[in-house]
């Protein structure tokens, strides 16, 4: 009996400790799920965080590092400078002083000339009045205080004129040559300067075409960079003197222009005054 009982006891404890287990496995899997959930949801939280933070720092890194900035824009003066230097100061400089030079004489010869124009006809007029109203002296002091070749012919005539119209003739046309020759002074040397400029760029070209080509054979193949850049340093120097050359041959046909309008207006004036002294019988003939 004992025996019967020791082994229901026995069987029981069994069940009850199997009973206990099978409810104790689902809980523990239960809890075993949710703790992998929340381990989940705690590592896909962590990896947006990371994300985020590695975009802060991306954006704060590009904002860090400083952007290239870009090449200012060479003014005209700058480029022409940079152009200077490229083309070899050595053949660019005789350029440019031919070039100043030519400046210089065009500029003096325009406010020359522009000096030496007068009203002829108005200028005409009032020495023909001196000679009505006040005879040779009279005419001779208007000469005197007109500015201009036209004027310093009219005194040169006017102070021959006791010596008949024929020695009046000469002088005027003597005198008018020496104030030709004084309104195209220095028209030669402007036109070696124009000459002068184009030829230096020209030969600065030439030798630097031959240093690129010395280049080459010292490097011992032909490289394009080499040959185009020292071919594009070189015609440098031909487009400089080319400019200067097109600038001074502006003014010198001007000049040349405004010359040949005063010689006219000389002559004309010439042959007036000749006519005025013969019609007032100031001289004889």
């Amino acid at each position: 009996m004992k025996k019967l009982i020791s082994s229901l006891t026995l069987v029981a404890v069994i069940t009850f400790g199997f009973a206990n287990a099978s409810y104790a496995d689902p809980v523990t899997d239960t809890t075993a799920a949710a703790v992998t959930a929340d381990s989940i949801e705690k590592a896909q939280a962590a990896a947006q965080a990371a994300a985020v933070s590695d975009a802060a720092n991306n954006d704060n890194s590009k904002s860090a590092t400083p952007e290239p900035e870009k090449e200012a824009d060479l003014s005209f003066v700058q480029k022409l400078k940079q152009s200077f230097i490229q083309g070899d100061p050595f053949w660019m400089t005789p350029v440019l002083i031919c070039l100043i030079i030519g400046l210089a004489l065009s500029i003096e010869r325009i406010v020359y000339l522009n000096l030496s124009t007068i009203n002829t006809k108005r200028f005409l007029d009032e020495v023909e009045t001196a000679l009505k109203n006040g005879g040779v002296d009279a005419a001779k002091d208007v000469c005197r205080n007109t500015r201009g070749p036209i004027a310093s012919i009219f005194y040169q005539g006017l102070d021959r004129s006791e010596e008949g119209i024929d020695m009046v003739e000469k002088s005027v046309v003597a005198y008018g040559g020496v104030q030709m020759g004084l309104l195209e002074k220095g028209l030669s040397w402007l036109s070696l300067f124009i000459a002068l400029a184009p030829m230096l760029g020209f030969m600065g070209t030439v030798i630097g075409m031959i240093q690129a080509f010395e280049q080459i054979v010292k490097d011992g193949q032909v490289s394009p960079i080499t040959v185009a850049g020292g071919i594009q340093v070189a015609l440098l120097t031909t487009v400089f003197g080319l400019i200067s050359a097109i600038f001074l041959q502006i003014f010198y046909n001007y000049i040349v222009s405004k010359v040949d309008g005063i010689v006219n207006e000389m002559e004309d004036a010439s042959i007036s005054l000749i006519d005025m002294m013969l019609k007032l019988k100031v001289a004889k003939a």
